[in-house]
């Protein structure tokens, strides 16, 4: 019988709100070179999180590792949560680099967090009369270019975030995140964010969604950091800065499940 292949297997909960079981979690990987990409989406597809992230170390200068991240159905461009728990599973000093399909990524200690720089995305006006029925709201929307794409719908209230009843049949056929918005109580924001294009009906705490929620959030508060928080039935915190066309994410992130993957 051939011996089975013995991989590290972390699971992290990501953008916590200080405890376990809080954020939103994370499958972390090492790996010291790539698998195929049919056994990577076959071991995401068992782990049946919303993201199982692979890393392999890189020696090249311009990284510390190659990242990749998949649902349990598909790779993805863009995972700001499972980055950060890659950061928390890898970080030895004040700082990791990742090699990424939206370029290289860093997470960062400071401050007693870890922090997550993204692209900033391109807000413009626009309709998303499909979304808008899925989700059975009205509100102003913004259309947002870059990593996964974004919808970006603001509401009244974080009441009327947290009473939103999607279609999650109808949103399975719209590609890109989407995501209900207003101001917080607890924090300065309150979002929920739906993936079901990806295969995740609604999304813990998505880093990603931020790349749009940031951009947005500072022009309507006329300030470049604010703290956000996701409201869903799990939900995290985030703190969130404006820094040119990046977006700083900080947050905290713990380690659930550690042991072997038998392949």
């Amino acid at each position: 019988m051939t011996e089975p292949l013995l991989l590290p297997f972390f699971q992290v909960d990501a953008f916590t709100s200080g405890r376990p079981l809080t954020g939103n979690p994370a499958a972390v990987m090492p790996l010291d070179g790539w698998l195929p990409d049919e056994t990577l989406q076959a071991i995401a597809a068992e782990n049946n999180l919303s993201e199982t992230a692979f890393t392999v170390p890189l020696a090249d200068g311009e990284a510390d590792y190659h990242l990749r991240w998949f649902t349990p159905t598909v790779e993805v461009d863009l995972c700001g949560h499972a980055t950060l728990a890659s950061g928390h599973v890898l970080l030895n000093g004040e700082q990791v680099r990742f090699r990424t399909r939206s370029g290289v990524l860093t997470v960062t200690r400071g401050d007693g967090l870890l922090w997550l720089d993204l692209p900033a995305s391109r807000l413009s006006e626009g309709e998303a009369a499909a979304a808008l029925d899925a989700l059975g709201v009205s509100g102003e929307v913004r259309i947002g270019s870059g990593g996964n794409g974004a919808i970006l719908v603001r509401l009244a209230d974080e009441a009327a975030v947290r009473a939103v009843r999607p279609d999650f049949t109808r949103l399975r056929a719209i590609d890109a995140l989407v995501m209900v918005t207003a101001p917080g109580t607890r924090t300065d924001v309150a979002s929920r964010v739906f993936a079901a294009y990806h295969g995740i009906d609604e999304d813990p705490v998505t880093g990603s969604a931020h790349c749009a929620l940031v951009p947005y959030w500072a022009a309507e508060l006329g300030r470049s950091e604010f703290t956000a928080a996701q409201v869903g039935s799990r939900g995290g915190d985030l703190h969130c800065r404006l820094a040119g066309d990046r977006v700083k994410l900080g947050g905290q992130a713990l380690t659930v499940i550690e042991g072997t993957f038998r392949l």
